[in-house]
C-alpha cells in the first residue's frame, strides 16, 4: 500500500504543478506503468508523452477543461475517467481553482481505470491490479481481504482472483475509489 503523504511531490518537468509518483513499473527510469496524483495550480499545457496512453480523473476541486485538437472537453469531479494519446499534450484551464487529478499512463501494454460502483464486483483480467481511495474503505481481492486508508494505493502485482471488490467504511455521494489495472506486452 502506498499513501499519498508519504509520497514526497515534485514539481511538473513543466512547471505547471506538483506530483506525486504512486507506482512506477518496473522502474521510474524505464517506465511502462506509472500512477501519480498531480496537483494543477495554474493553467497551462500538460507535457507530452509519445506512445504513452493517458487516463486522469478529477478527485478535489471542481475540475478541468482540456483543449484538443478536435475540441475542448471539461473534466469535472464525479466524471468518469478520461483517456486519451499522451502525445495529444491538451492545454489545461482550471474551471475554479485548484485540482487533485489521479493519472494512470501506461506504454507497452493495456490499461484502465475505471470508478469503483458500490456492491458491483472487478473482473476485468489484468496481470497487476490495484484500488485508489480518497475514503478509507475494504478491498476483497481474490480471497483476500485488505483494510484501505483514505489517500492510499493498494497495488498487486500478483495473481489474486479475477473478481475484486470495494466498500467504503462511510458511504459518500461522490465517487471516492477507482479500480487500475494494467497488463504489460511480452
Amino acid at each position: 500500500m502506498i499513501c499519498v503523504d508519504d509520497v514526497e511531490p515534485q514539481p511538473w518537468r513543466n512547471g505547471g504543478g506538483m506530483t506525486r509518483e504512486l507506482l512506477a513499473w518496473p522502474s521510474s527510469a524505464d517506465c511502462r506503468l506509472r500512477i501519480a496524483l498531480a496537483d494543477i495550480d495554474k493553467d497551462g499545457p500538460f507535457s507530452a508523452y509519445d506512445g504513452v496512453e493517458r487516463w486522469i480523473v478529477v478527485i478535489a476541486g471542481l475540475g478541468i477543461s482540456l483543449t484538443f485538437r478536435e475540441g475542448a472537453r471539461e473534466l469535472m469531479r464525479g466524471d468518469d475517467p478520461l483517456c486519451f494519446h499522451g502525445a495529444d499534450a491538451p492545454e489545461c484551464r482550471l474551471l475554479d481553482g485548484p485540482t487533485r487529478d489521479l493519472n494512470l499512463m501506461v506504454q507497452g501494454g493495456s490499461g484502465v481505470m475505471r470508478a469503483v460502483q458500490a456492491a458491483v464486483v472487478w473482473d476485468e483480467d489484468f496481470a497487476m491490479r490495484g484500488v485508489f481511495t480518497t475514503a478509507a474503505g475494504r478491498c476483497v481481492a481474490g480471497e483476500s481481504i485488505h483494510a484501505v486508508p483514505a489517500m492510499t494505493l493498494l497495488w498487486i502485482d500478483e495473481p489474486v482472483g479475477k473478481s475484486w471488490s470495494f466498500e467504503h467504511d462511510a458511504p459518500t455521494a461522490m465517487t471516492a475509489a477507482w479500480w487500475l489495472g494494467f497488463t504489460p506486452t511480452a
